[in-house]
């Protein structure tokens, strides 16, 4: 069995894809519902469909996208504190933003990769990235070909101290080139973090998957 990607304890998926063989013949339905019927509650089995023999849950991805959501309130709430990051200030989501624009493109990503990565290549490419505010949450969004281990958690770290006023905008640009993981911060904590679509191009195509249930009265934005 293999899952499209790894996720830290404490990190949440609204979407996750995972490919096995198997030498029975079971109708799909009977697939989801069986699964289910064995895992915790905090995993839902949604969906089953036959793939190729060639079909890599991994392998085969061409893109994975990321959340990463901000709450701010002016104390620690209790129920958001599970699914987001708690700011106790009010972030600047449009510095956020100008300081992601700088991370799209393809770049050695070292200053935002653990220490314990043990990825062979600090090379990965971003497609997108956009800071958004919805109410009272800031939402990262952001989509690559592949992540290094933490990279997204130290992305939002990084754009944190922006949106906070603690740095210029430019800052992440910088820290980028620095190539030094010492350049930036602690790494944000795992709660705020959603691994929301992973994508195959034309060869394998399904549903969308839906916003992190905390976002949903944000509407269909996504």
């Amino acid at each position: 069995m293999t899952a499209s990607g790894r996720t830290d304890a404490g990190v949440h998926a609204t979407q996750q894809v995972v490919s096995f063989d198997a030498a029975y013949e079971r109708p799909v339905d009977a697939w989801v519902r069986g699964t289910n019927s064995l895992l915790p509650d905090d995993v839902s089995v949604l969906w089953a469909t036959p793939v190729d023999a060639a079909f890599h849950a991994r392998f085969s991805a061409t893109a994975r996208r990321y959340l990463y959501v901000f709450v701010e309130a002016t104390r620690a709430p209790a129920i958001a504190r599970q699914y987001a990051t708690w700011s106790a200030r009010v972030l600047d989501e449009a510095a956020m933003h100008r300081a992601g624009r700088s991370l799209i493109g393809e770049h050695d990503f070292t200053t935002f990769r653990s220490a314990a990565c043990q990825a062979k290549s600090p090379f990965r490419c971003v497609f997108s990235l956009e800071v958004r505010r919805f109410d009272d949450f800031v939402v990262i969004d952001v989509t690559a070909n592949a992540f290094l281990q933490h990279m997204v958690r130290n992305i939002a770290a990084a754009l944190n101290e922006v949106g906070r006023g603690d740095r210029e905008s430019s800052w992440v640009a910088d820290a980028l080139l620095a190539r030094d993981r010492a350049s930036i911060g602690a790494t944000a904590p795992p709660t705020g973090l959603y691994l929301h679509e992973v994508s195959y191009g034309s060869a394998f195509e399904f549903a969308r998957s839906r916003p992190p249930a905390i976002l949903r009265a944000a509407g269909d934005v996504w």
